[in-house]
């Protein structure tokens, strides 16, 4: 990817930074001796440039350093390369000796530079939603039962899933990554289990080492299942979706990419059907038992992606430490945290998730 930089662009820039008395003298590409005279056309993301500029009547250099946008390496997203020069602009200057970081910057779709050098936090402004969040509903059906307008939602979030995941992308490292990060990320299994206790009342000695030794192993089975790659939410839980009137929502807080696994998705809605039952009866049974079925009957029907039931054990795995978490979930006895750890085992111990016989998992 290559854009075109303009002089004046980069001459605004360094007067942003250092005031009215800079100005641009020249640029070139590091390792070349000629400098360019008038624009940079071409500009490769990842080939630094060299600037010389007058800065009150002082000769002074700069290096306009980026990232190559690539798939892998933890580099798949804007986000990803935005992190690492975050960082490395508030890291740098931090280390004796190490080369001085001046600013860190991004580029706007025309080609010019700005200036985020002095931002402490990033903040996001987003539209207001109306609506009403769909755990509400599912507190409603462990209690009292499934109405006509629950079998309509749980269907109408099938479709959506359905809809989603019908957008495919060929890219293998960026499919490799999401097995990876579900497993090692920070915000993942290992993430979310270095924030348990050492040792957990309602667990074995040991018992979170072995389930992550497995994990792993599980990563490896399906490291080769790029041909899944698709678009995903990657947050799909029942506090990310606001209902309306009937069976009208919107959703929120798209997490971790835009490509991912459909497993993900579907087991992080469809934990929540489990997890309300368990409260209640440490089991699946009566409505949520009902919308967890058309929830997976739909969402097959519509996709013929059968392949999903060998390849969901890691990510319910995932969802299933996290709604077992003492720390989201302070509450939970230590009954119902035993019934969510024995689901999470068995089901990694299936080589097909059999959605219509859940409770075989539960003991």
């Amino acid at each position: 990817m290559s854009m075109d930089i303009s002089r004046d662009s980069i001459e605004r820039y360094l007067k942003s930074i250092f005031g009215g008395g800079a100005s641009l003298s020249s640029i070139r590409k590091m390792g070349e001796t000629i400098p360019t005279t008038g624009d940079v056309k071409g500009f490769g993301y990842g080939s630094p440039l060299l600037i010389e500029y007058l800065l009150d009547g002082r000769k002074e250099f700069l290096v306009l350093s980026t990232m190559r946008v690539q798939h892998g390496f933890g580099h798949d997203h804007f986000s990803d390369r935005a992190q690492v020069m975050l960082w490395q602009h508030s890291a740098f200057n931090k280390l004796p000796r190490h080369v001085r970081s001046i600013d860190v910057g991004y580029f706007t779709p025309s080609g010019d530079m700005r200036s985020c050098g002095d931002a402490q936090e990033f903040f996001l402004v987003m539209e207001r939603i109306e609506g009403k969040e769909y755990f509400f509903d599912l507190e409603r059906v462990k209690e009292s039962g499934a109405t006509d307008l629950d079998r309509i939602r749980a269907a109408a979030l099938a479709d959506y899933l359905a809809e989603i995941h019908s957008v495919k992308h060929s890219c293998p490292p960026l499919y490799r990554r999401k097995i990876r990060d579900t497993i090692g990320h920070g915000e993942g299994i290992m993430g979310i289990l270095d924030d348990y206790p050492d040792a957990p009342e309602f667990l074995e000695r040991g018992e979170l080492c072995e389930i992550e030794k497995r994990c792993v192993e599980w990563r490896w089975r399906l490291r080769s299942m790029t041909h899944r790659l698709c678009q995903v939410h990657g947050d799909f839980h029942p506090w990310n979706v606001m209902f309306r009137e009937g069976s009208d929502f919107s959703v929120l807080d798209r997490s971790r990419g835009e490509w991912g696994e459909a497993a993900d998705d579907l087991s992080a809605m469809s934990m929540n059907y489990i997890f309300y039952s368990v409260q209640k009866e440490m089991r699946l049974a009566g409505g949520l038992r009902e919308l967890f079925e058309i929830f997976f009957d739909r969402y097959l029907e519509r996709t013929g992606d059968e392949e999903v039931l060998d390849v969901i054990a890691p990510f319910f795995a995932f969802r299933a430490v996290v709604v077992a978490s003492p720390t989201w979930y302070p509450l939970l006895s230590h009954d119902v945290r035993r019934v969510l750890f024995n689901f999470l085992e068995n089901v990694l111990d299936d080589d097909s998730f059999d959605y219509r016989n859940v409770n075989k998992y539960l003991t």
